[in-house]
């Protein structure tokens, strides 16, 4: 079985956050206690993915590298690539095409949040699949606004359109993707759409087309936003704020989930949280190295 990679689409130009983006990421942003990356970042790792491209604009590359650094910290491999310019979500493995070698890939946007019960159980799961696409599905009031997937009587995946004026079904397809390793072809076959764009949609029809789409669709108890708008930015801060301050538990804490992994050590994660200084983030780190320990 070939390692699955993973890859963070964090380009773009974050114009609907501007003034907020004009110097820096959208994907840099805070997100109550963390930079918005870390939530895509931690899906993967959930995923049980440990090899990883970063995709961004060439302006702000450095910053993400002395953000992240080389992933070693937390027991991953991170590589970067840059995107001049944003011509869809599918462009994403014609960059990769050379990171991926051939083989499975995971991609995620980097500013999608995901955040509920039994999440990591749903990725292990997308991601022991061999052939094949997964992608997960969520219903949403204004189904419009995305690509969305419709299911026939026996609840397959039955077709997918893009924002559509008349939406078949509500649920929307999240930023969130799992293929086996004939993506990167498919995705270089895709020609342009209207709106000059590679279009992930139709990398998603031609599985549909295979028969070979799965759909994980996530219900009560799921959380997921799209943090590219103000409300939708402060929305994440605050679910993530009221989850922390209420049960005590972090989201998308990275150093955490390398540590419950296996892929670093007490040692390590104490020196993580050292570096971290004297903040609540830290302690909380270090309230999992003390709790990991047997009684």
């Amino acid at each position: 079985m070939t390692t699955r990679k993973g890859i963070i689409l964090a380009g773009g130009t974050g114009t609907r956050l501007h003034p907020l983006t004009l110097v820096t990421s959208k994907q840099l942003l805070p997100v109550y206690n963390k930079p918005m990356i870390y939530y895509p970042l931690s899906v993967l790792m959930l995923a049980g993915i440990r090899d990883i491209l970063i995709i961004t604009t060439p302006d702000d590359q450095d910053q993400f590298r002395r953000l992240l650094g080389t992933g070693e910290q937390w027991g991953l491999r991170f590589d970067y690539a840059p995107q001049p310019r944003p011509e869809g979500l599918a462009q994403a493995f014609v960059i990769g095409r050379e990171f991926l070698g051939g083989g499975p890939a995971a991609l995620v946007l980097g500013d999608n949040l995901f955040f509920g019960h039994n999440l990591q159980e749903l990725l292990q799961r997308a991601s022991a699949r061999e052939t094949g696409a997964t992608i997960f599905a969520q219903q949403v009031e204004d189904p419009n606004r995305y690509g969305v997937i419709a299911f026939d009587a026996a609840g397959r995946p039955a077709g997918i359109e893009e924002k559509p004026k008349t939406p078949k079904s509500n649920w929307a397809v999240t930023g969130l993707y799992f293929y086996d390793r004939r993506v990167t072809e498919i995705a270089a076959s895709v020609k342009p759409s209207q709106r000059g764009e590679l279009e992930i949609t139709d990398v998603i029809q031609a599985y549909l087309d295979l028969g070979e789409l799965h759909v994980e669709r996530m219900g009560r108890g799921f959380a997921w936003l799209d943090a590219g708008t103000y409300d939708a930015l402060l929305d994440a801060a605050n679910l993530v704020q009221v989850v922390e301050r209420r049960q005590r538990l972090s989201i998308a804490a990275v150093e955490e989930i390398a540590f419950r992994n296996g892929w670093i050590g007490e040692a390590a994660l104490r020196e993580l949280a050292r570096k971290l200084g004297n903040t609540p983030y830290a302690a909380y780190l270090n309230r999992v190295a003390d709790e990991s320990r047997p009684r």
